[in-house]
This record gives structure tokens, C-alpha cells and sequence, in this order.
């Protein structure tokens, strides 16, 4: 019954993605067939073809891909030291530290693109991959923070005792003994971040313009006012899936790990 249930669960999740996939391996004329079509006819690749050829759409995906990765490393290097200092040595501080990682999460980003907007446009890194990183990293470090702050949670503090005791600097027994044990954590919190900068779509919108422009702008595009081409949008939001279940497949050990860590102790 169990079982079952989480199929169902799965297929209908599923279902959104499958149909899709469905729509962009159609011909262009099956796309706006009435009424639709679940599978298709015939299994044409004309769609991928003629997004792949376009002359936007790889670029985008280029600076999509660069600035995705370069927000994670970033948010990785500030969030980690930041949530194992809150967790491990707790102060007044620390603890409204974190409260205000949280709280920042609740703020819309809507209300943060004028300011972004500005400050940016002040330092002249409007249009720009640093800008739009920086403006990316703002918003995925609280969930950084907050995330690998649950993690350190459930890391023992007698690790860096007895790692201290055996000669060991604070730096030196954060770098040798906590960081190898925590990088299914890491590991989770790196997809997220990657995620959540990947996915992003208002500050890309307000920041960028030819330049810079993401994936996501232009796929919107494809909305226009002379209709909305199905074809090539369901084909450029395939490829656009494709990077986020790789790197999910490719972090599947150390994010099963990270999900359990600290489920059993003892």
C-alpha cells in the first residue's frame, strides 16, 4: 500500500516533466495540434536543432552555468566557516546571527532588486557576470548558512577536543577533522546553492540586458507577441533540466550521506 502510494506520489510528479519531453520531441506542427496529443506522432529532434542553433540561447546557457558555479563556490567559502563558528561556539551573537540568516530568507526577493539595482549600477556592475554573482550569492548564503548549520549540529564537539588535545590549532582541527566528515552536508548545501542561483529569474531580469542575459530570460522570450513557440521553449527547458539532474546524480552518494547524517548515533 506503502508502495503504491509512493508511485502514484512520483508518477505525479513526474508527469509535468514527461509531458514536456514529450512536447519537445514533436514536430512544429504537432505542438499546437487541438486536441493534444500526449505522445507524439512521429519523434522529430527540430526543436532541439533549432534552439542549439540560435545564437542566444548556448551563450546564455554559458553565462547561466558560469555564474551558478562561481555563486556556489562563493556561498560555500562564506556559509561553511560562518554556521560551524554559530554552531560550535555559541554566543548571544551567534544565535542572532543565525535568527538573522532566517529572517532574510523571508524578505521577497522583489524587495531587494531596487537596491541590488542601484548598488550595482553604483559600482558599474550592472550587466556583468561578478554583479550578478554577487547578487546571486546574496540571496543563496542565508540558505547556506542555514543549512550547514543544521549539519554542524550533529557533529560531536569531542572531535575537536580530543583534536586539539593531540596538538592541533582550531583552524588546523576545523580543516583536518570536521571538514572530512561533513562533506555529504556540503555536498547537499553546494546543490541548493547551485540550484537556487541556477532556477533564479528576477535578478537576472533587473541586472542583466544582452551581456550577461541567463537561460531563464531567454527562454521567457520565446513568449512573444506573435504567440508563444511551444516547440522551442519545451526543448530549451529540456536542455536548461539537464545540468541540475546531472549534478544531482553525480552528488547521489554524498547527498543520501548528507540527508542521514546524524540519524543515528551511538
Amino acid at each position: 500500500m506503502i508502495n503504491a502510494a509512493a508511485l502514484v506520489l512520483v508518477l505525479s510528479y513526474a508527469l509535468p516533466y514527461v509531458y514536456l519531453l514529450m512536447t519537445s520531441i514533436k514536430p512544429a506542427a504537432d505542438v499546437q495540434q487541438i486536441p493534444p496529443r500526449f505522445f507524439p506522432v512521429v519523434i522529430s529532434f527540430e526543436n532541439f536543432r533549432d534552439v542549439l542553433q540560435s545564437s542566444t540561447l548556448p551563450r546564455a546557457f554559458a553565462s547561466s552555468l558560469t555564474v551558478a558555479v562561481l555563486t556556489t563556490i562563493l556561498s560555500l567559502a562564506v556559509a561553511v566557516p560562518a554556521a560551524y563558528v554559530a554552531t560550535h561556539y555559541r554566543r548571544r551573537i551567534t544565535t542572532l546571527f543565525l535568527l538573522f540568516a532566517l529572517v532574510t530568507r523571508m524578505v521577497p526577493s522583489v524587495s531587494l532588486g531596487v537596491p541590488l539595482f542601484q548598488l550595482l549600477k553604483s559600482l558599474g556592475l550592472l550587466d556583468t557576470v561578478p554583479g550578478l554573482v554577487l547578487a546571486h550569492t546574496s540571496a543563496a548564503v542565508p540558505l547556506a548558512i542555514l543549512l550547514m548549520a543544521a549539519f554542524f549540529e550533529g557533529v560531536p564537539k569531542d572531535l575537536e577536543e580530543a583534536a586539539r588535545m593531540d596538538g592541533c590549532t582550531r583552524f588546523q582541527a576545523f580543516l583536518k577533522v570536521i571538514l572530512p566528515i561533513m562533506t555529504g552536508g556540503i555536498a547537499v548545501t553546494a546543490l541548493f546553492t547551485f540550484i537556487t542561483s541556477w532556477n533564479e529569474f528576477l535578478y537576472a531580469l533587473l541586472l542583466t540586458s544582452e551581456a550577461t542575459k541567463t537561460a531563464p530570460i531567454v527562454i521567457a522570450e520565446y513568449n512573444s507577441v506573435y504567440g508563444l513557440a511551444w516547440g522551442a521553449m519545451t526543448a530549451a527547458a529540456v536542455l536548461y533540466s539537464l545540468p541540475v539532474i546531472i549534478v544531482t546524480l553525480a552528488l547521489q552518494k554524498q547527498i543520501v550521506g548528507g540527508l542521514t547524517f546524524g540519524a543515528v548515533k551511538g
